[in-house]
């Protein structure tokens, strides 16, 4: 599907809960941060106006040398309840001293945050959505982002158990394997203690779009999509026909 990257959890190592100075003049301690952004004090101090402004939305600040990591790694940085924004520290420190450009990023927030009980009610009624953010581009516009789940087990109750016994399934041939491989290396003299056999991870994507409109038509295919590849048999699809969930 075009637009969509996988995250994995190593990417979430990226986000840090504090800055910490490091040259003259910089000031540190900004919340949430992709790499080590730092500001200058009018930087740092509009920063806090900005956040206190839109106290509603969740923002994580990069660091310039980070903002393409940030970007293809967002929902790294997601908050289940509030709508996330990335912006990065030379957009910070131009908009602290810039009144026209400050105007224009100010814009894309102010709008964003203006359409969140669009987003609220799409992640209220479309399964599987986790996070929604926006991330502020260089180009003067803003770009949003969903992540969705891969296995949305909430889509129907029929899903969910076929995938539970799916897993259930593989977990128990998976310990049987673990257990052989441990009994193997028991008789080697070699077992490792610490070794276990792994949870399953949860898989997620993002979709990603030029505005509201756009990520929340995505959100809906994207479901449509998973619903149909996941309820119909390879007969049905041939036929278009669909499972009847009130039988």
């Amino acid at each position: 599907m075009s637009n969509i990257s996988e995250i994995t959890a190593a990417n979430s190592g990226a986000l840090q809960e504090a800055g910490k100075t490091q040259e003259t003049g910089k000031t540190g301690h900004y919340g949430k941060t992709v790499g080590k952004p730092q500001l200058s004090e009018a930087g740092a101090k509009y920063y806090e106006e900005l956040k206190k402004k839109y106290s509603g939305m969740d923002f994580v600040l990069v660091s310039k040398d980070m903002k393409e990591f940030a970007k293809q790694n967002a929902g790294s940085y997601g908050n289940a309840n509030r709508m996330v924004v990335l912006i990065d520290e030379e957009k910070i420190e131009r908009m602290a001293t810039d009144e026209n450009y400050r105007a224009k990023y100010e814009g894309l927030i102010s709008k964003a945050q203006s359409q969140m009980p669009q987003l609220q009610s799409v992640m209220a009624n479309q399964p599987g959505v986790k996070t929604i953010g926006m991330t502020v581009n260089d180009n003067g516009t803003a770009s949003f982002f969903a992540v969705m789940s891969k296995s949305n087990q909430d889509m129907t109750e029929k899903i969910a158990a076929k995938r539970a016994e799916k897993k259930a399934a593989e977990k128990a041939e998976a310990k049987k394997e673990a257990k052989k491989e441990q009994m193997e290396k028991l008789r080697a003299g070699h077992t490792d203690k610490s070794e276990k056999v792994p949870d399953d991870d949860d898989d997620y994507v993002i979709l990603q779009a030029d505005s509201v409109e756009e990520l929340v038509k995505k959100i809906e295919n994207y479901n449509f999509s998973l619903r149909a590849d996941s309820v119909q048999t390879p007969y049905e699809k041939s036929i278009g026909q669909s499972i009847d969930f009130k039988g």
